[in-house]
This record gives structure tokens, sequence and C-alpha cells, in this order.
């Protein structure tokens, strides 16, 4: 399993990256983000901090672990800015808190998030036709979560992604230990999506090809 969506106490999660780490590998993960919640006032803390351990000392984890960010809540007009400061930072992977349907997030920052090529635009909620044709035009990979709140418009998000063939991925957004799911419960958010076995797969290999795009960032 895969995973491009995480937290940790730098931001609003419960656990170090250590123990996030391995616990996402005891849970059956081969590969995972860390990405916590970030705007410019601590992107380079964040990253610093997190490369400590995805760099020198990745290999003892025998896991393969992205640092990034996601972009939350920031103005839509400072949207390519903020990602274009955590791309210099050193961000490898950066996923944008898209506008969920249980949180104020401003009109207009999944198209922001879209157009600033973000590699994840996480839960995006009432998605457009415009800007799922637009994230299929621009490789961003939209989410399918297993987050409660945000996965009420996971069937909404997997249908306007068939019809614009737009890429999906599956996260946890996880903050916790028991938000890790195991690879059952996540076939079965898929199902519920509305995606085939086929599609939920394809998924998992979406997810993977954007680690292979974005291991070059190291």
């Amino acid at each position: 399993m895969i995973d491009l969506h995480t937290h940790t106490t730098f931001s609003d999660g419960e656990l170090i990256p250590a123990e996030l780490i391995r616990r996402a590998k005891v849970a059956g993960y081969r590969a995972m983000a860390i990405t916590d919640h970030a705007d410019a006032s601590n992107i380079a803390f964040i990253l610093d901090n997190v490369r400590r351990l995805t760099g020198p000392y990745a290999h003892y984890f025998d896991m393969e672990v992205l640092a990034g960010v996601e972009l939350t809540h920031v103005p839509p007009a400072l949207m390519a800015d903020f990602v274009q400061m955590a791309r210099e930072a050193g961000a490898q992977i950066v996923v944008c808190h898209g506008e969920t349907v249980v949180e104020p997030v401003a009109q207009g920052t999944n198209l922001a998030a879209i157009e600033a090529r973000v590699d994840v635009l996480a839960h995006p909620g009432l998605i457009t036709e415009v800007e799922a044709r637009l994230a299929a035009e621009y490789g961003v990979a939209l989410e399918i979560t297993t987050r409660r709140g945000h996965s009420y418009s996971n069937g909404h998000v997997a249908a306007m992604a068939r019809r614009c063939g737009a890429r999906l991925v599956i996260n946890n957004d996880a903050h916790a230990p028991g938000d890790l799911a195991l690879r059952e419960m996540r076939q079965k958010v898929g199902l519920g999506a509305g995606l085939s076995l086929e599609e939920i797969a394809q998924a998992t290999s979406n997810a993977w090809a954007i680690v292979e795009r974005c291991r070059a960032r190291r």
C-alpha cells in the first residue's frame, strides 16, 4: 500500500515522524509522504525537520518516505507563489488542501492549486468539470480520502475524475494511529465512492507514478 497524505506533530498530527513511519510500515504500507499543514510561515521548518529522517536515515525504516507539505487555507492568489516556495525549500511532493465540504476553504482554491501544478489535490469537494479536466491535462491527482467528513464528496470526485480522465489516488489524511486504514478498508472506501476494483488498483498505480516523479526532488 501507499499513502501520499499524512500529518505529524509538525502540524496537527499526533505522532512524530518516526512513529508514524513505523506504524504505517506495520499496517502494510510500503511508501508514504509526510505532508504537514503549511503556509509561508512554516514551510521551511517542516521540510528541514522531516528531511532529517527522509535523508540520511531513510534506509533504516525500510519504507519509501517523501518529505512534503499540504498547503492549507492558502489564499488562491498566493497559491502559485507558495507552491514555488515549497519546491525551492526541498519539498518532494506538494499537496493542496482542497475545497472540502466540511471546512470554509476559499472558493477558487482547487483551480489555483491545479494551475500551480501541485502533485495532489486533497479532498477537492464538489470539484467542477472545468477543474477536473484541467487536472487531467496537468497531471494533478485528485484524492479519494478515507478521512471522515472530507470523504462526504468522494462519490462526486470519483465520478468527475472518470468523466474527465483525471487521475485518482486514495489517501488517508492520517492524523492519528487509527487513521492508517488497512487494505480492506481502503478498498471499501474506494468501492463506496463508486470505483471498480480495477479503478482502485489504478489509483494505487497512480500514487506510485507520483513517487517515481518525485524521487528526483531530493
